[in-house]
């Protein structure tokens, strides 16, 4: 649980969004300097995506996702723009925001909104996205906040839409980070809290091919 490795609630998001102010906008800088498994990463994204946009009954449309946590817009524009018509981007940090609107290129006019904000603090529009994808960045959000997200989020979804979040998996328990004031949760323990928030597992996935020193990232669909 967050609440015993986070003893002061508005200092663990102060800290974050500083170590972010200091970060370079670029891929290298959004991957923590392993910018160069970022093509394993969106090629694995894919596939896991691709699944649900296939022809069927249930189909997940491609009219509109949000990518949550977008930092300067990698997965807007590698994975997500080349699937749904337009993209909202939100994230907490205004220059990353600021240099997506010269890194997404042409393809960029397609991005309806960029959203300056904690996801503590944001509510998804209603009924508006197929796809809500989360990457990188719940270890950013106590327990409480990310259910709170994730019920935000369950209401921003359209009919068969999805709620995808990637990240890293701790071996057990909830270890944290001091450098960039963030937490890494173990599986049963996001999957508590996706459950906390009224979602429905669909799949889960471990990404594979990444280094051996990082922590094992998981992917998980749920509406």
């Amino acid at each position: 649980m967050t609440s015993e490795v986070v003893e002061n609630e508005f200092e663990f998001y102060s800290k974050a969004e500083k170590y972010w102010k200091d970060v370079p906008p670029t891929v290298d800088g959004m991957l923590g300097g392993y910018g160069h498994i970022s093509s394993i990463d969106i090629n694995s994204s894919r596939k896991f995506l691709q699944r649900f946009l296939r022809d069927g009954p249930n189909r997940t449309g491609t009219t509109r996702a949000l990518d949550c946590g977008a930092g300067i817009g990698r997965i807007t524009k590698r994975l997500l723009l080349p699937l749904f018509k337009t993209v909202d981007m939100v994230d907490v940090t205004e220059d990353f925001l600021t240099k997506a609107k010269s890194y997404l290129g042409e393809e960029g006019r397609r991005v309806r909104n960029y959203f300056c904000c904690g996801l503590q603090d944001f509510s998804p529009e209603p009924n508006s996205y197929d796809v809500i994808w989360i990457q990188w960045v719940i270890g950013h959000l106590t327990d409480n906040h990310l259910s709170d997200f994730l019920k935000r989020c369950r209401a921003g979804l359209r009919p068969n839409g999805i709620v995808v979040i990637k990240d890293n998996m701790a071996q057990e328990g909830v270890i944290m980070d001091d450098v960039d004031s963030s937490v890494c949760r173990d599986l049963d323990v996001v999957r508590k809290i996706i459950r906390r928030a009224g979602l429905h597992l669909l799949a889960e996935e471990r990404q594979e091919n990444f280094p051996d020193e990082i922590y094992h990232v998981y992917t998980f669909a749920m509406r």
